[in-house]
Order: C-alpha cells, then sequence, then structure tokens
C-alpha cells in the first residue's frame, strides 16, 4: 500500500513540473485506457458527455442525464467528472452539479454509489459508472443516503417525495429549509 502511495506522488510530481516547464507530456496509462473507454461508451439515451475544456483534456468531462422516467422526469442534471493519472486503479471523482433533492446526492453534490467507492474495480469503466448514475434517478435508494431527510421522506411518504422533487425541479421552489432554483 505505501508502494502505492509513493508512485502516487511520483506521478504527480513529474505531471506537475511538466506543467511547469510547458513540456509535451506522454500520455499515461490512465489517459490511454481512459481514451479507450470514451471512444466505447454505449451511453443510454437520456445521457450525453461533453468536454468544457476540449477534447485535449479528457480527464475532466461532463456528463448529463436527462431522465425519461422515475421520479426524475423533465430534470436535467449535470455531473462533472475527474479521472485520477491512475485510473483505472481508483475511481473517477464525480460531483453533482445541478442542485438536486436526492437520497443519494447530497445538497454540495456528492454522490453516493457503490461502486465510485468501496466497490469499485479497475474491471469498471467510465460506462458503468454513467450507468449508475441513471440507475439512482429511476431507483433512489433510502437505505444508503446522504440526504438523510429526503431518504426518511422517501422511505415514509413517496407521495411527499414525489412533489418535493417536482418542486426541485421545477424552481422557485422551498422543499423544507432548501431553496431549488431548478434543473429543467
Amino acid at each position: 500500500m505505501i508502494r502505492l502511495f509513493k508512485v502516487k506522488e511520483k506521478q504527480k510530481e513529474i505531471e506537475e513540473n511538466a506543467k511547469e516547464k510547458g513540456l509535451v507530456k506522454k500520455q499515461s496509462a490512465g489517459e490511454l485506457r481512459l481514451h479507450r473507454d470514451i471512444s466505447e461508451l454505449n451511453l443510454p439515451k437520456a445521457c450525453e458527455i461533453s468536454f468544457p475544456n476540449g477534447k485535449n483534456d479528457l480527464m475532466n468531462f461532463e456528463v448529463t442525464i436527462e431522465p425519461d422516467e422515475g421520479y426524475y422526469t423533465g430534470g436535467r442534471f449535470v455531473f462533472s467528472f475527474h479521472v485520477p493519472i491512475i485510473y483505472p486503479h481508483e475511481a473517477p471523482k464525480v460531483k453533482c452539479e445541478t442542485k438536486i433533492y436526492h437520497p443519494n446526492i447530497d445538497l454540495e453534490g456528492n454522490v453516493c454509489l457503490n461502486i465510485l467507492r468501496e466497490d469499485w474495480k479497475p474491471v469498471l469503466n467510465i460506462n458503468t459508472v454513467i450507468y449508475g448514475l441513471s440507475h439512482l434517478f429511476t431507483q433512489p435508494n433510502y437505505e444508503d443516503p446522504l440526504n438523510h431527510e429526503a431518504a426518511d421522506v422517501l422511505r415514509d411518504d413517496p407521495k411527499l417525495f414525489e412533489s418535493n422533487v417536482r418542486k426541485a425541479i421545477e424552481g422557485r421552489q422551498w422543499v423544507g429549509t432548501d431553496y431549488f432554483s431548478g434543473c429543467n
């Protein structure tokens, strides 16, 4: 384990030195794997990928999900991905950039998805993560929440949960003590 951290530190140091000197750096194994993952993407119809920093920065991109079924139908949710240099040995960092009322996504955009944490394995890929995120919108899980209030409402009163989700998607609404500007 210590050895892996030394490798991470060395790779980070090499990357920073290359940036400072303006050197063109050779693609890492993680970048090559990510390039392959992206070229082989088979996105669900409700998802699209974009590269806000241009195609030269594959390690940072956005995925937009527009669910066409379930509580979140009609919403548009943007997730930012930051892929570490040692990918696939470390999971991508994913954050929801759209404020959302969801038991598995907190109000700061942190995502509770097991394959992004303890169940990550190098055989998984970006396509798997995107399908996992998409699944959160069709099957929100109140048993493993980040937003405990939303999880409690989903568990105890699904009709109220649905109403709160609609308010958050439509926007200019308060749900409890949180204001949602909308995401449609």
